[in-house]
C-alpha cells in the first residue's frame, strides 16, 4: 500500500490502499487519486477543502502522512493486489512464541523442526514439480507460509493437501508478494522462465533463490535479468527426493550469496533465515562460489550420473549372490535413472567442465581396456611360443606400461 509509482514520468502520489474514505470515487484506480483528495492511508476522510485557519494544520498532517509512505511497488494498484485483498480480510492477532520453547534437532522425516516466529518467511516456489514439492513439504513443516506456481492445473490438489497456496497464473502468484522466490525449474527451461517472469509485480527488494544443479549459468542469468534492487542467492541442495527422503542430517547444501544488500539489516536477516531452513534440518552448510561448485561438480556429480546412466543402459539385475559393492551399483542406477534425462543433459550442457570430464572418462576406459587385452595377448604368446618368449614380452610390456603411467609392474600377474 502507501505511495506508488504511476506511469512513466508521473510524480508519486499518495493513494488509498484500502479504498477511498468516502466510499465510491470517480477515479477507477484509487492509488492514483490526486493529492488534493486526502492524506493517504489512515486519514479521517477530510479533504483539503478546509477553512483557512485550519489549512496550515491540514498541510502539516498531510506532510507527516506522506513522510511515512515509501515507494515499495513498481506497478499500479489493482483490485487483485495483495494489499487490496488483505484489507478486506480481518487481521488475525499476532502469535507470540511460547515461553521457553526451543528448537529440537531433527532426527526423522516425521519430526519437523519449527522455525521460531521471528524467522518465518513467505516463500514462493516457481516450478511445482517433484523437487519443488520436495522442498515445499519441509518448508511447510517448519511453519513457513508457502506459495507455488506452475503452468499445469494438476498440482492444485497436491498443493492443497500440503498446505500450499497454488497459483496457475504467475501474475497472481507475484501479486501475493512473497519474501523469497525459489526457482525450482528444470535447467533447460530456466532461461525462458526467468526472461518472462513478472518481476515488477513483486516487492522490489525480493530475495531470488535458485536451486539448480549447475551454478555459473543461473548466476550470470539472474545478474543479467533480475532488477538490481533484488537480492540473489544461488544454492544447490546436493540431494533430492530419493537421497533425501528421510533425514537431511549431514547432507551437503552449497550456497553463494551472489548479491545481498548487506547495508540493509532486514535483507541480510531474511537471507540468513532462508539458509536456516536447511541448517535446522541438519544439512552440512557449504559456502562456495558458483565457479568452484561447477569445477568440483564435474568431477563428482556428473561422473556419478554418467556411470549410473551407463550401468542402467546395461539393464543390470539383482542376483542371489550380490556383493555389497554390487548392491551399491544397483542403488546408484536407481538414484540416477530416477532423475530425468533432461537433468543429466543439463548437467552436461550448462557446466563447461563436463565435456573435459567426459573425455577423461573415455580415455581412462580405453587405457583400462587396452591393459586387459595386452595382458591376455601375453598369455596367448606364452602358449604359442613358450614360457621364455612369453616372459620376455611380458617384461617389455611392463616397462612400457610404467612409462605410460599404468602403475607398478608388480601389479601385473605373470
Amino acid at each position: 500500500g502507501g505511495q506508488r509509482m504511476g506511469c512513466a514520468g508521473s510524480a508519486p502520489v499518495v493513494g488509498y490502499p484500502h479504498g477511498h474514505p468516502h466510499g465510491s470515487h470517480p477515479n477507477p484506480h484509487p492509488s492514483f487519486a490526486p493529492q488534493s483528495s486526502g492524506y493517504g492511508a489512515g486519514s479521517s476522510g477530510r479533504t483539503n477543502q478546509v477553512a483557512p485557519a485550519g489549512k496550515a494544520k491540514a498541510q502539516k498532517l498531510k506532510a507527516k502522512a506522506k513522510a511515512h509512505n515509501k515507494v515499495v511497488y513498481l506497478d499500479a494498484a489493482q483490485p487483485f493486489d495483495y494489499e487490496s485483498k488483505s484489507s478486506s480480510v480481518p487481521t488475525a492477532p499476532s502469535r507470540q512464541p511460547p515461553a521457553g520453547k526451543a528448537e529440537v534437532a531433527r532426527t526423522s522425516d516425521q519430526a519437523p523442526v519449527e522455525a521460531d516466529y521471528g524467522s518465518r518467511l513467505k516463500i514462493g516456489i516457481v516450478g511445482f514439480g517433484t523437487f519443488g514439492q520436495f522442498l515445499a513439504r519441509r518448508m511447510v513443516r517448519q511453519g513457513h507460509q508457502v506459495l507455488a506456481t506452475s503452468r499445469s492445473a494438476k498440482y492444485h490438489s497436491v498443493a492443497e493437501s500440503m498446505g500450499v497456496s497454488y497459483f496457475q497464473s504467475v501474475d497472481d502468484f507475484a501479486e501475493e508478494h512473497p519474501d523469497v522466490v525459489v526457482l525450482c525449474t528444470s535447467i533447460l527451461s530456466t532461461e525462458t522462465v526467468v526472461s518472462n517472469f513478472p518481476f515488477l509485480r513483486l516487492k522490489r527488494n525480493t530475495l531470488l533463490v535458485d536451486v539448480l544443479s549447475v551454478k555459473e549459468f543461473p548466476k550470470k542469468l539472474l545478474l543479467r535479468t533480475v532488477p538490481e534492487e533484488f537480492d540473489i542467492l544461488c544454492t544447490h541442495p546436493m540431494f533430492g527426493p530419493d537421497s533425501g527422503k528421510g533425514s537431511w542430517q549431514t547432507l551437503p547444501f552449497m550456497y553463494d550469496q551472489v548479491r545481498i544488500n548487506t547495508i540493509s539489516e532486514t535483507n541480510q536477516i531474511r537471507c540468513d533465515n532462508f539458509l536456516r531452513i536447511f541448517d535446522r534440518e541438519g544439512c552440512r552448510m557449504i559456502p562456495m562460489t558458483c565457479e568452484e561448485h561447477d569445477r568440483q561438480a564435474a568431477s563428482t556429480q556428473f561422473i556419478t550420473h554418467t556411470v549410473g546412466r551407463m550401468l542402467g543402459d546395461m539393464a543390470l539385475e539383482s542376483t542371489q549372490i550380490n556383493t555389497k559393492g554390487y548392491d551399491s551399483l544397483l542403488n546408484l542406477i536407481e538414484n540416477t535413472c530416477n532423475d530425468s534425462f533432461e537433468l543429466y543433459y543439463g548437467l552436461f550442457m550448462y557446466n563447461q567442465n563436463a565435456t573435459e570430464t567426459l573425455e577423461a572418462m573415455e580415455r581412462s576406459f580405453d587405457r583400462t581396456k587396452k591393459r586387459l587385452f595386452d595382458q591376455l595377448h601375453n598369455k596367448v604368446r606364452e602358449q604359442l611360443f613358450g614360457e621364455e618368449e612369453g616372459l620376455t614380452n611380458t617384461s617389455t610390456r611392463q616397462q612400457q606400461q610404467q612409462q605410460q603411467g599404468y602403475g607398478n609392474s608388480q601389479s601385473i600377474p605373470k
